[in-house]
């Protein structure tokens, strides 16, 4: 029998079920996966918790890898035996096996393993969209990235590297200062024991970033709107500390006519072609080695409780995958 996390109402970590699920065959233009593994992100915390109302009972997991053991009709560019990767709605990548829609899976090529996919798909499409489209960065300047020794800031720290611009990161630790630094971030802030609006002020001699990329929310958001420069863009994905107060518009002129804006990577993958292009960006830095995805920690799915109170706690760094 398949097994697989569910839940059947929203709240912390212990909602979550390891349940016995019938998996049917795959309908028109869908496929059925045998998951190797599943990523962790933050925003399953926020779909478990009720941050992001979702439908009750559901799954959870928006980012897997695995084989596909069967195909429906219509599907023309997948085929059993593919490997896949994906990163989208709807929510089920925490389980052994599932049927998903065939528009959201990429063929992995034989260099990315599924392990690196299971830990990449969500974090490095997220980085790609962000840095090539949301606001396409340029060699020479200078970016401000929150939680720099996360998943995604891992990853943003060696590609952002990688083109030629100066990363600020924070950070929680002197440790995840260092593994930020390992990975490309040129000056890290301590946010538990600097200012970091007084750091990125001297660092960039006062002048500011043209972008901050905030995914911290509100112990941060009104930090990142000091460090623009004027017409500069404050880019907010994410709430890790919580829903940051609302903004007034107002609030945008007086830091010098800055832009806010909240991208969602599912908005810039909808259509089959931006998802393979994104897709196929990310795999082709990886496998140039410029980025490296590093599995930081493993839990086997069916402990997937401890795996959430361990990312809430910030106990983990870079990516985290439940094996399936």
């Amino acid at each position: 029998m398949v097994h697989a996390i569910r839940f059947h109402e929203a709240g912390g970590p212990d909602v979550m079920k390891w349940e016995e699920v019938e998996v049917g065959d795959p309908g028109p233009g869908e496929i059925r996966v045998k998951h190797t593994a599943a990523g962790l992100n933050f925003i399953d915390i926020y779909l478990r918790s009720g941050a992001r109302p979702v439908p009750m009972p559901n799954g959870l997991g928006l980012e897997g890898a695995g084989e596909i053991i069967a195909v429906g009709d219509g599907v023309s560019d997948l085929a059993v035996g593919d490997r896949v990767g994906y990163a989208d709605l709807p929510l089920g990548a925490y389980s052994e096996e599932r049927v998903m829609p065939a528009k959201i899976a990429v063929k992995l090529p034989d260099d990315i393993s599924d392990e690196q996919a299971a830990g990449m798909m969500l974090k490095g499409m997220t980085v790609q969209f962000l840095i090539k489209s949301c606001f396409p960065v340029e060699p020479g300047s200078t970016v401000l990235w929150h939680a720099a020794a996360g998943g995604v800031g891992l990853i943003a720290c060696q590609w952002l590297n990688h083109l030629g611009v100066t990363v600020i990161g924070t950070v929680g630790s002197e440790e995840k200062a260092e593994l930020a630094r390992a990975h490309g971030c040129h000056h890290t802030v301590n946010y538990n024991e600097e200012d970091f609006v007084e750091r990125v002020q001297e660092i960039t001699d006062g002048a500011g970033v043209p972008v901050v990329y905030d995914s911290v929310g509100k112990d941060t958001l009104r930090g990142s709107m000091k460090c623009l420069q004027r017409r500069g863009y404050l880019i907010t994905f994410g709430n890790a500390s919580g829903a940051p107060d609302p903004v007034a518009p107002g609030e945008l002129s007086e830091h010098g006519s800055i832009y806010l804006a909240r991208p969602m990577l599912f908005d810039f993958t909808k259509e089959r072609d931006e998802l393979l292009a994104c897709a196929g960006d990310l795999f082709d830095v990886v496998s140039s080695g410029a980025v490296k995805i590093e599995i930081n920690q493993r839990y086997p799915l069916s402990e997937t409780v401890q795996a959430h109170i361990d990312l809430v706690g910030r106990k983990t760094t870079g990516s985290t995958i439940l094996m399936a």
